[in-house]
């Protein structure tokens, strides 16, 4: 037996440990050490999306409709794959503007409308106070289960007096705990170090919890440790409520789409959600972790939900026991306790920390956009006090007692006739009446605060109709006959069958009147009308949050200021001390020596209202600036071309960037010019030596061998012949060096002679393969031919063409050994084009070199040394290839030497000259 004792001892103990947490986190931050900085913080402070109804209610609809469960997680996840975009735009706008709610949010982008501001609210409140009682609820449930333990039944419920309500205790604790850590100070822009902490570390406690018991489940009853489940699988009374979790089904199709569209929206637009990602987030950056780590946190915390509600119908088939108990009566029943125990904590984990969170947002919106309006229209026919803040704090403390007491309220009254995930999702449908207001906003500038009133007011009024009132009438405060038929026994005007629609799961159903009369009455109204001033500067700043991340609407206020008033009006909020830095702060930033030197222009006011912002709300931030300067009412003609004029900047802006970037790379350009110039003159430095070089050796020859002539006429025959001999060769080599030189000029030139004519590469490999036979043979090199039987014709000049051959397989012969040298020359066709390869054994060609052998004095080294020659030959073989249509490149063999190859196109008879 667990005492009753024990537990609320093991209860207080972590709460307390929550307070230590929290308590830690501020004073480090206090000294400039951030915890909640962390992205992997960031992160699991989102799972606060994992309330009592992830940790119980789950199994529960797992129990009743299998994997009917997985939208309400399916929804999130899908979602998160577009925050890299929706999110960040959400969070840049909201540190812009220093956004401090999802009412302030959408105030703020329709013109900062304070009666926008307070319809959010009074939705919020009274959208999320099921929410709330479901959270008080499942912490009652679970502290009664436990305190019977072994007992594993429900206890019978009691009319217990207050102080013996532990879910009425427990919203006290909450209450204490939230205004400790949540209200102490009044600008709610800035973070919430110990709070967010803790409820990181709530996210790993109830992720534990859930996760032990899965795994006792999963291996202790369901595997070869648990003998009594399979005697209980043979009950027959388990047919019909195991037949969703063996069967599981995806139908009604039309039900999972809308609780996973449900539940993408509310991951972003509750409130708890709209403050731990977007008012808490400290740097954009932590968004790219929470995109993956988030959804790993939703699957692991749904890991064993089949599996812990498949061991609950097989140890209690007989249905005494409600589903959403499981997570606690399967380790009572299995006799243990510190298990569930573990259990217990992990549930309170998840409840607390969502109302912990929950009643923050909503004691925020409650104080900026319902009480202080109010407050603001006593005060102008009164003085207010000087310390305005303190009064603030007190009204959002009493919010957050009083928004728990309202939970409280709804769980006695209503929250018995609803299983804990029923009460969830009639929240759900509550708070995605904001997504048309809040997508809209960041996508369209259509949008008027007119349009996001008339949306949010059909949206809320058909979700009273449809889901509220119906919860009502289950808890017997209506009329059954309500729920059966519309009002005067109107059956089309039923508020679970609205206009004949039937069929439908009550919050399917709820969803999509409420949305259609919501998205429907924002689009029609909005187009009654273009955006005002206010609402069209306001609107450029959401949609272009991502392209412009500066704030850009002071510039559209126009009138007279004093900044002592301005400073004064924020001292009463936030105090001297506060109110002093910041401006200063500002000063700095404007290179100016004191607050008191600052110029009262645009930029200075919209500082002040954004400052102000961050305690009470950009809505009533800008009446309470408007109420100390004279501002010059702006028409929208005005802001438009105000507007077209920083649109100019920002094209001329754009146009000398992008001038700049021409620039960079026409002097990227030059310089590569410039290097490639440079080159060339060394080539030519280079050719000139070579060339000077060539022309001296054979007419040095010719000059020797001549004088010798000369001088001694006597020589015998055989000697002079031999003399005579030389000069024919040298002169012969002179004059090869010296056509080449005129060819490449020539053909460089284009005044080249061409006598194209059909040709058969047959005939002309033949004819270059006799001129070379000398050279072959000199070197005792065998020559190979592979060539095909059908006439390979091309159209090309022969000479050239000869030409061509002649200085592959020179090159050949010059790289292949000496007597055991064998060149391979070798035609085939390739689809429209002859390729000629001139194949030799030699060293092969470095990598680098196989480009550049091409370029003009440019030779391979034939082991350490430089082979003879000008290097003009391969140059003047691609000129002639590519005149000729073709082209030409060398490859290294695979096992040894190197391949210089051409194409050409092919000939045929009706082929064009």
């Amino acid at each position: 037996m667990i005492p009753g004792a024990l537990i609320i001892a093991v209860s207080f103990t972590y709460l307390g440990l929550l307070f230590a947490i929290a308590h830690w986190a501020d004073r480090r931050a206090d000294h400039g050490r951030s915890v909640i900085a962390r992205p992997t913080i960031y992160a699991l402070s989102l799972a606060v999306y994992c309330t009592a109804w992830t940790f119980y209610g789950s199994v529960g609809r797992a129990a009743e409709n299998g994997i009917g469960f997985l939208p309400i997680y399916l929804g999130p996840t899908l979602i998160a794959l577009l925050w890299g975009s929706l999110l960040l735009k959400m969070v840049r706008v909201g540190k812009a503007e220093r956004i401090t709610s999802i009412a302030d949010f959408i105030a703020s982008r329709y013109g900062k409308s304070q009666l926008l501001g307070g319809l959010v609210t009074v939705i919020a409140v009274v959208g999320v106070v099921p929410y709330i009682a479901l959270q008080l609820k499942a912490i009652a449930w679970s502290f009664e289960i436990l305190r019977h333990y072994p007992e594993v039944r429900m206890p019978e419920p009691t009319a217990l007096p207050l102080w013996h309500d532990s879910a009425f205790i427990i919203a006290l604790l909450l209450a204490a705990f939230t205004i400790l850590f949540g209200t102490r100070q009044l600008d709610v822009s800035e973070r919430h170090e110990g709070l967010v902490a803790a409820i990181a570390f709530e996210s790993i406690v109830k992720l534990i919890a859930f996760l032990a018991l899965g795994l006792f489940v999963t291996w202790g009853l369901l595997g070869l440790d648990g003998p009594e489940l399979t005697d209980a699988s043979r009950d027959p009374r388990l047919t019909e409520r195991l037949a969703p979790l063996l069967a599981p089904s995806l139908s009604p199709v039309q039900d999972w789409f809308a609780i996973s569209f449900l539940a993408a929206l509310a991951v972003m637009l509750l409130p708890r959600q709209f403050q731990v990602a977007v008012v808490e987030n400290s740097d954009e950056r932590q968004i790219r972790r929470a995109i993956w780590l988030f959804p790993l946190y939703l699957f692991l915390i749904n890991l064993f939900v089949i599996p812990i509600a498949l061991a609950g119908l097989l140890t209690f088939p007989d249905g005494s026991v409600d589903a959403d108990t499981f997570m606690l009566t399967l380790p009572i029943a299995f006799e243990r306790p510190w298990l569930a125990l573990l259990v217990f904590i992990g549930g309170l984990s998840a409840a607390t920390g969502m109302v912990i969170v929950e009643t923050i947002a909503l004691s925020t919106m409650v104080s900026n956009d319902l009480v202080l309006p109010v407050l603001m229209r006593f005060w102008r026919r009164r003085q207010p006090p000087a310390e305005l803040g303190r009064l603030l704090l007190a009204v959002r403390r009493a919010a957050i007692v009083l928004v728990l007491i309202l939970g409280y309220l709804y769980y006695r009254l209503a929250g018995e006739a609803y299983a804990l995930i029923g009460i969830g999702l009639i929240s759900f449908v509550a708070v995605a009446q904001f997504a048309p207001a809040v997508i809209g906003g960041l996508y369209w500038r259509g949008g008027t605060r007119d349009g996001a009133l008339a949306g949010l007011v059909a949206g809320f009024l058909v979700w009273v109709y449809t889901l509220l009132l119906p919860s009502f009438a289950k808890s017997g405060w209506l009329p059954p006959a309500f729920m059966e038929s519309g009002p005067g026994g109107l059956d089309w005007l039923a508020p679970l069958a609205l206009f004949g629609l039937t069929g439908w799961n009550e919050i399917t159903h709820g969803l999509f009147w409420s949305l259609t009369a919501n998205v429907g009455a924002f689009l029609l109204v909005s187009s009654w009308r273009a955006p005002n001033a206010i609402e069209a500067a306001q609107a450029r700043l959401f949609v272009d949050a991502l392209r412009y991340p500066r704030r850009a609407s002071t510039a559209l206020w126009r009138g007279r200021a004093d900044i002592r008033e301005l400073m004064t009006l924020a001292e009463r909020f936030l105090g001297v001390a506060r109110t002093r830095d910041a401006f200063v702060r500002y000063a700095r930033s404007r290179d100016t020596d004191s607050p008191e030197a600052l110029p009262a222009d645009a930029e200075t006011v919209g500082f002040a209202e954004t400052l102000l912002s961050g305690a009470i709300g950009s809505a009533s931030a800008r009446l309470m600036v408007a109420s100390v300067t004279q501002e010059e009412p702006l028409g929208l003609d005005e802001v438009l071309d105000i507007l077209d004029e920083a649109s100019q900047i920002r094209a001329y802006s754009h146009q000398l960037e992008q001038k700049s970037r021409a620039l960079e790379a026409a002097t990227a350009e030059l310089r590569a010019a410039n290097e490639r110039l440079q080159e060339l003159d060394r080539l030519k430095d280079d050719f000139m030596s070579s060339v000077t070089h060539e022309l001296r050796t054979p007419l040095a020859s010719i000059r020797a061998f001549s004088e010798i002539l000369h001088d001694d006429p006597r020589i015998d025959l055989a000697q002079r012949r031999r003399f005579l001999g030389i000069l024919v060769s040298e002169t012969e080599r002179l004059s090869r060096l010296v056509n080449q030189v005129l060819d490449l000029a020539k053909i460089e030139s284009g005044h080249a002679d061409w006598r194209n004519e059909c040709l058969s590469l047959q005939e002309v490999i033949d004819q270059a393969v006799a001129v070379t036979g000398q050279l072959v043979k000199e070197r005792e090199i065998q020559v190979r031919l592979d060539l095909p039987s059908e006439p390979a014709l091309v159209w090309a000049d022969r000479d050239r063409l000869v030409q061509v051959l002649e200085n592959l397989i020179a090159n050949a012969v010059k790289f292949a050994p000496p007597q055991t040298g064998c060149l391979e020359i070798g035609l085939v066709r390739l689809g429209t084009a002859w390729r000629v390869t001139v194949a030799d054994n030699g060293p092969g060609i470095p990598e680098e070199a196989l480009e550049l052998i091409f370029e003009k004095f440019r030779q391979s080294l034939v082991g350490d040394a430089k082979p003879s020659g000008t290097g003009l030959g391969l140059p003047i073989s691609r000129q002639i290839v590519e005149h000729l249509g073709g082209r030409i490149w060398a490859e290294n063999r695979p096992e040894k030497g190197a391949n210089l190859c051409f194409e050409l196109p092919a000939h045929t008879p009706d082929t064009q000259d």
